[in-house]
């Protein structure tokens, strides 16, 4: 987290608390998942809040899933999580469950069984929403809320113990029905669900609510700065009065701002409904904000940490511009991508003048933006080339500074070129360009005093390695796909992916390295995917070399 910014308003608070001593002066935050899908781009902001707060304070940052709702959630959800939060280069103190202090919670309730304070009711769903009132009116007591304790300790014992089936008892807290806080308006604590969870099995069959489970991890576990977003400010009331009622560690809540981003969604929900529903090809499809899916797009860790800390900690919801994720990206792959010619739309070039079996190699350097370049590579060069289609033109247009009759142009890291004919075939494409090198423009040691406006890449055809390339774009044409009352599914760009089976590739690309950046030059950044196999490699596109999209947004 930069020094040279103010403040953020939980530093502030952190930096209070350790001058006058509470909690001893330590800084103890978590990070506090549900294993139910897969982290997104909102997730990152959080953990590199929780993280970075406790990195600069010299504290530590448990890794907690509150796995309460065993129908949801899976082990995949667990690893997957780990992955991430490595990746993005934090490591946990501890690695804790909700479920490793089920026994305790369940303490916890009987706890407040013999104060008074909660109760076993045995209203249904509807009746217990009919029973909360509205944010205008109280709610009105259970028929069951005056149970004796006797009987509650013993009901309660029994939910435990399998005697009742799925919904036909709750465990509520007995608060107080006319709060304006419709939180405090006797909540569930408990409810009865006979399914088997991923680390306790079938021990259990009762399950405490997320908001029962979460602050007491937070005061079990002495979580001195308990970081939520907005959506928890009505909770703390409830957490509170369970943290006083129990008489426990007093963890505190404090709230920010969560991510919001243009041109994507980040419902959970929603995002399995696109995977489910078959609109992407799983959770970690490059479309998809998710961590795993930045990843195999090609996104660094280094990149979206920038972010996180560009966009800042707030108070207030706002949304934030995908095209500063994309900056932030290409601002660290223009440090760190190896530069490579690639042809994604190829047409033949023959130098007509350059003798037949005849080869030489020039040297590339790695990346030009670092000093030394990062070394060099080989090039191949020959008499047939690739080029990109659109870089000749039958008829150019004014200030066309690439091919076309009689122009000239130089090829990337090696000659002059002059363009003296081309081949059409029966329907009228162009299939061949024909044009004569210059011996005497050799890059490094030009002797020609012939100056060109423009500079193409190329692949040398019988060096050339043929991959498969996949270009994303943004999944949703609209920035808010997700606003009210819209279907999100009707917004989605079905332009979002461009699959390129037959692309050209410098032959040193055969050994790219995965996870790493490459620059095709004057295409974008790409990464190998996952699905590469020897002879058959994929490259994504990670992003383009500039902001594309904000021009043709203002031509729209």
């Amino acid at each position: 987290m930069s020094e040279e910014r103010s403040l953020n308003f939980l530093e502030e608070i952190i930096e209070e608390d350790i001058k006058n001593g509470k909690h001893g002066g330590r800084v103890h935050t978590r990070f506090p998942p549900e294993p139910n899908g897969y982290l997104h781009i909102g997730h990152a902001k959080s953990i590199c809040l929780n993280f970075g707060l406790a990195q600069k304070y010299n504290g530590q940052t448990n890794l907690r899933f509150d796995d309460t709702n065993p129908e949801k959630e899976e082990t995949e959800y667990v690893e997957s999580i780990k992955e991430d939060v490595k990746w993005l280069g934090f490591q946990w103190q501890n690695e804790f469950y909700a479920s490793d202090y089920f026994e305790q919670l369940y303490e916890f309730a009987v706890r407040l069984i013999k104060k008074g304070k909660a109760y076993v009711d045995d209203s249904t769903p509807d009746e217990i929403a009919e029973q909360k009132g509205t944010p205008t009116e109280a709610g009105t007591p259970s028929p069951w809320r005056d149970r004796s304790v006797e009987e509650n300790l013993q009901l309660f014992a029994e939910m435990r113990a399998g005697k009742y089936q799925d919904g036909e008892k709750v465990l509520r807290a007995r608060i107080d029905l006319a709060s304006p806080n419709m939180h405090m308006r006797d909540p569930i604590m408990y409810r009865i669900r006979h399914a088997h969870h991923h680390r306790t099995g079938d021990a259990w069959c009762i399950y405490p609510m997320y908001d029962f489970a979460h602050g007491q991890s937070d005061s079990i576990e002495k979580i001195t700065h308990s970081v939520c977003t907005l959506e928890f400010i009505p909770h703390r009331a409830l957490y509170d009065w369970f943290i006083e009622e129990l008489e426990i560690f007093p963890s505190r809540q404090y709230e920010f701002a969560r991510l919001n981003m243009t041109y994507t969604v980040m419902s959970k929900r929603r995002l399995l409904q696109l995977v489910n529903e078959g609109f992407v090809d799983g959770w970690d499809d490059p479309r998809m904000p998710t961590i795993s899916a930045l990843r195999r797009r090609g996104y660094t860790p280094a990149s979206i940490r920038d972010f996180c800390d560009r966009i800042g900690v707030a108070k207030r919801e706002n949304i934030i511009d995908v095209s500063l994720l994309e900056f932030c990206v290409r601002e660290d792959l223009n440090k760190t991508a190896w530069r490579r010619m690639a042809v994604l739309d190829p047409l033949k070039l023959i130098l007509t003048n350059y003798p037949e079996g005849q080869e030489e190699v020039f040297e590339g350097e790695n990346n030009p933006e670092v000093e030394g370049g990062e070394g060099s590579r080989p090039i191949p060069f020959s008499r047939e080339l690739w080029i990109e289609r659109e870089d000749f033109m039958e008829n150019p247009a004014k200030k066309y500074f690439r091919l076309g009759p009689g122009l000239m142009v130089r090829l990337k890291n090696a000659y002059i070129i002059r363009c003296d004919d081309f081949v059409k075939d029966e329907q009228g494409n162009i299939t061949e360009v024909h044009c004569s090198y210059l011996p005497e423009s050799r890059s490094g040691n030009d002797t020609s005093q012939i100056k060109v406006k423009g500079t193409i890449h190329w692949v040398s055809v019988p060096h050339a390695k043929q991959v498969e390339v996949r270009v994303y774009d943004r999944l949703f044409r609209v920035e808010d796909p997700g606003a009210e009352g819209r279907d999100f599914r009707e917004y989605i760009n079905p332009e979002s992916l461009q699959v390129i089976p037959a692309a050209y590739v410098e032959p040193d690309l055969a050994d790219a390295e995965p996870g790493k950046g490459y620059q095709f030059i004057r295409k974008g950044y790409f990464t190998l995917d996952k699905e590469s196999q020897p002879g058959k490699l994929v490259f994504n596109r990670t992003v383009t070399l500039k902001d594309t999209w904000a021009k043709e947004a203002k031509k729209g």
